[in-house]
């Protein structure tokens, strides 16, 4: 980022943590300039004109300026009221925030990807089915990045893949017919096409996807997953 100053940019916050005695550190991922971390002077002051304005899934304009790689926030204004998640919903919504900040570098601009995550919230909103938003965001990111998923063809026959066969989905080269393991052709068509409205197909998805994206994270353990099934035990807890 050449400029000193950069005014009016649309953003969302991503994550926030505490800095010093009365200011944030925020991660937020910007339209123009990628994820970037802010310092958020003094927003923790009752007082601040900045108080409760910076929160996750609201559309936000915000100016900052500084020469580093962190910046410090000079202007942060609600362009809207964006989307409202609860429940596992909200859960879901931060397991989006925390692929962004593993997956995106810092500084490096990525405009599809952020009108991507735009929409994935709305849907997110308003999804009778999570999981369908949340692997179909996943799939988009990777694509996005350079890490595409090959799900046209078998990779050593080359013959289109069967939604009655089943394969192992090798990372380097794609599917590979097998004799009854792995993942079955269905899901890897429905996964192509972007339709999950399968339940089994659903189940398939998440467990291929995660496979991937787990080999990309090199290890690193995401805190919004650990959440979501601190929440889903406690449900079924509340339920029974």
């Amino acid at each position: 980022m050449s400029s000193y100053a950069v005014y009016s940019q649309t953003a969302f916050v991503l994550h926030t943590r505490k800095y010093r005695e009365t200011s944030l550190l925020v991660d937020v991922f910007t339209c123009d300039y990628g994820v970037i971390t802010l310092v958020a002077k003094g927003v923790r002051k009752k007082n601040s004109k900045w108080a409760g304005i910076l929160q996750c899934f609201q559309p936000l304009e915000l100016s900052f300026s500084g020469r580093s790689e962190l910046k410090t926030l000079t202007g942060a204004t609600l362009l809207s009221n964006g989307v409202t998640l609860t429940g596992m919903k909200l859960y879901c919504g931060f397991y989006l925030n925390e692929l962004l900040n593993c997956f995106l570098h810092k500084q490096d601009a990525h405009p599809e990807v952020f009108e991507d995550y735009r929409q994935c919230l709305v849907q997110l909103a308003t999804a009778s089915s999570v999981e369908s938003v949340l692997r179909i965001f996943e799939l988009t990111l990777l694509e996005k990045l350079g890490y595409g998923l090959q799900l046209e063809n078998d990779s050593v026959t080359e013959r289109p893949i069967d939604p009655d066969k089943h394969y192992e989905y090798v990372r380097e080269i794609g599917p590979v017919q097998t004799a009854g393991q792995g993942f079955s052709g269905k899901t890897l068509i429905a996964l192509r096409k972007k339709t999950l409205s399968d339940e089994l197909v659903r189940k398939e998805a998440k467990q291929l996807m995660r496979q991937l994206i787990d080999f990309h994270l090199q290890g690193r353990e995401l805190k919004s997953r650990v959440l979501m099934s601190q929440f889903i035990r406690q449900q079924s807890v509340v339920t029974r």
